[in-house]
């Protein structure tokens, strides 16, 4: 009988330090700065997502955080480095939808949903559709019609074979059963430019990159790949609403870390990313940029995310005849 109580007393014990030891970790997290990876090169709406929450993460966390730009492979060279890192909480990563194209274009070295831990999505908007103003095709209905009339004739702009506007442009010619080129450049920018120049007839674009222009009349929007209209340019329909109903493409940003992260620690950055996505300031200043705050909340949602968009884009890079290098 004593040694049954000694052995409770035991569990007892192990179990209060366990939970007190986990609070004092959320308590005292962070006590150095915090980096986030951000792999791609400065400029563009992804980086300013992670410089916009680094410093509202300082602010909250009363701690330093900044951002370290580590571009290259099409964001695999600085994802690829941050997960190695220790799972102290100390180095994160910002994703998008790309994170979740690249494991069917490129050989990733690491498996992207059990190889890390999910913290929480930030920002969300749609891909604008956008042409050269001379375009003849006004409408998702009218651009349909047109590429069945005429299999081939159009072309669509992208920043590379394999990224996420690439495959999302892929995706709207296998849902409509057309056919369009696909021209590859080396930057979103670089592809837009040519758009407005011309050379290209449209480019499936982020918010953040093409709304500049389309204010100016140097692009003509077609339509906006979400579910809900920007409200920014209203009179802009979706997609789904207006020619190729079901079709919608989203573009997410959101924090991940290194596999085996402390749950205190995940939750400490989640309660912290809320909150500032709850600031009315925060939602007036993503959406200067095209994007709301994302609403699903919590690393788990996150975590489904992840796993259902890996699914989608593998099936689309498959139908498209997308290759992974040898």
């Amino acid at each position: 009988m004593k040694q049954s109580n000694k052995f409770l007393c035991g569990l007892f014990a192990i179990a209060t330090f366990l939970m007190t030891s986990g609070s004092v970790l959320a308590q005292s997290y962070p006590s150095k700065p915090i980096r986030i990876v951000f792999p791609f090169a400065t400029g563009g709406g992804g980086d300013f997502v992670a410089r916009f929450i680094a410093q509202r993460l300082s602010e909250t966390l009363r701690q330093s955080v900044y951002v370290e730009n580590r571009p290259g492979a099409g964001g695999l060279t600085g994802s690829d480095m941050a997960i190695r890192e220790p799972a102290d909480g100390y180095t994160l990563l910002l994703i998008s939808n790309s994170y979740t194209v690249n494991p069917s274009v490129y050989n990733v070295k690491f498996d992207p949903i059990k190889g890390i831990t999910p913290i929480a999505r930030i920002s969300e908007g749609p891909l604008m559709i956008v042409a050269n103003p001379a375009f003849k095709p006004s409408t998702t209905k009218e651009l349909i019609s047109a590429a069945k009339a005429e299999p081939g004739k159009f072309n669509f702009a992208s920043g590379g074979t394999g990224s996420v506007v690439h495959l999302a442009a892929e995706r709207f010619g296998s849902m409509a059963d057309i056919k369009m080129t696909h021209v590859p450049y080396k930057s979103t920018g670089q592809a837009i430019t040519d758009v407005i120049g011309g050379q290209v007839d449209l480019v499936f674009a982020s918010t953040a990159s093409a709304l500049a222009y389309v204010n100016a009349g140097k692009l003509k929007p077609i339509a906006v790949t979400g579910m809900k209209r920007l409200a920014s340019l209203p009179h802009v329909p979706t997609v789904n609403e207006s020619g190729l109903p079901g079709y919608e493409v989203i573009l997410w940003h959101g924090l991940i870390g290194p596999k085996n992260m402390p749950p205190e620690i995940v939750a400490r950055l989640n309660d912290a990313i809320q909150k500032i996505l709850k600031m009315p300031e925060t939602a007036q200043r993503l959406e200067s940029e095209g994007v709301v705050p994302a609403v699903d909340g919590t690393p788990a949602k996150f975590e489904a995310l992840i796993k259902e968009e890996v699914g989608i884009w593998a099936k689309v890079a498959a139908g498209a005849g997308i290759k992974k290098p040898e």
